[in-house]
């Protein structure tokens, strides 16, 4: 049976290495030439060569290419230091040979501190105009953190200064420390790299970003945008201990605290036990006195109501209680006996009024009612006739009698 691999193979057509690399050279010697900014991190004068070459080096990743130029350009602005920022124009070169790509600087111009800090300014406003600087959006602190993030330089002084004051103040502070670059082009990438893996770790409760001081553009990696940007992202608070009090990268103002030195991120990411302690006993003293005077308060207050004369006598407030009494009951007697004296009086006079106006008082004074056989009372003598029956009620009694 036919192999398949040797089927598939013989299908493709394959490129020689020389046609690649001669089509790559044709695709590069097309381009234009070109502005690239970076670090010069190598620098190699041959003696008696006219071609320097050197390697320039990205500000914010871990990358570089090959450049060189004739050493006439490069005097032009001599002496230039490994390290220094420069800004060059230059014509990418693909070497068909080797298969390797070289710059060749037609024109070299080193970026001066004043155009960094023009663009740090310009970059400054408009992370501010995005309110990356406002106070509202700054976390606090925890007082007590499970465990402090710590990025720093490798054996470097100020990690080791974070760590020892930290301890000091409360001895069993845990750390979860991160070792990058900080001085250098990788020095952007490996900060955000250990930023992100700390900010993904459930028991970091803050991070310290710090290294000591140094010249300003020692200090650019920690004004870079990208690595700005991830730190206002984070949820994790951020406290900035870069350089001395002096300095001052853009991460100071993205940051939730910005510590003057790695010293003060030491003594401020945890509380100091000694205090914590002198302060504890304080409270409890501040409350023992509380409550001691409060019960003195009390026993005060139960004193004076025991040396009133209600609680030595008692029975006082029952004596006075019975003197009120007392008084209430002869006012009653007085008030009723008034009533029914008046009330007596009233019926006296009823009394009086209607026996005067009462018919027998009539009778009592001779007179009488004559009343005919049939009841009815006779007013007028044109009323009778001889013979008629009639009754007479006098005062005491009645008598019958007929008219003649």
């Amino acid at each position: 049976m036919p192999d398949p691999s040797q089927s598939s193979f013989t299908s493709v057509t394959p490129f020689s290495v020389r046609a690649i690399s001669e089509r790559i050279g044709a695709i590069v010697d097309s381009l234009d030439e070109v502005w690239i900014e970076g670090e010069l991190s190598e620098i190699n004068v041959r003696p008696g060569s006219p071609t320097i070459f050197m390697r320039l080096r990205d500000t914010s990743a871990d990358m570089s290419i090959s450049v060189r130029c004739f050493k006439n350009v490069f005097d032009s602005i001599a002496p230039l230091e490994q390290n220094a920022r420069v800004v060059i124009r230059s014509k990418p070169t693909w070497w068909t040979k080797n298969g390797s790509l070289s710059f060749n600087i037609s024109e070299i111009r080193q970026v001066g501190v004043g155009e960094l800090m023009a663009r740090l300014e310009a970059l400054k406003n408009l992370l501010a105009a995005e309110g990356l600087f406002d106070l509202g959006r700054k976390k606090p602190l925890p007082f007590l953190p499970n465990v402090v993030g710590l990025i720093c330089g490798r054996n470097s002084d100020a990690g080791k200064d974070v760590v020892e004051n930290a301890k000091r103040r409360w001895p069993s502070v845990q750390f979860e420390i991160r070792e990058v670059a900080v001085a250098n082009a990788a020095a952007v990438s490996e900060v955000s790299a250990a930023l992100l893996e700390l900010e993904a770790d459930p028991n970091v409760d803050v991070i310290i970003i710090t290294r000591g001081g140094g010249s300003f553009e020692d200090l650019l990696p920690f004004s870079d945008e990208s690595l700005l940007r991830l730190v206002a992202s984070c949820q994790t608070p951020i406290i900035s201990a870069i350089g001395h009090e002096k300095d001052s990268p853009l991460l100071d103002l993205v940051s939730d605290w910005r510590a003057s030195t790695p010293t003060d991120a030491g003594k401020r990411v945890v509380p100091d036990m000694e205090e914590e302690l002198s302060r504890i006993s304080n409270l409890q003293d501040r409350a023992n006195r509380f409550i001691q005077n409060r019960i003195d308060f009390e026993i005060s207050r139960i004193k004076g109501f025991m040396e009133r004369q209600i609680m030595r006598e008692p029975q006082t407030i029952i004596s006075s209680r019975l003197e009120i009494i007392k008084g209430f009951v002869a006012r009653s007697h007085r008030a009723m006996s008034g009533a029914l004296a008046i009330a007596g009086e009233e019926i006296s006079g009823l009394r009086t009024q209607v026996r005067t106006l009462s018919p027998q008082a009539t009778l009592d004074r001779g007179y009488s009612v004559v009343q005919k056989s049939d009841g009815s009372v006779v007013r007028t003598a044109s009323e009778l006739k001889s013979g008629d029956k009639l009754r007479l009620r006098l005062a005491h009694g009645e008598v019958n009698a007929i008219t003649e």
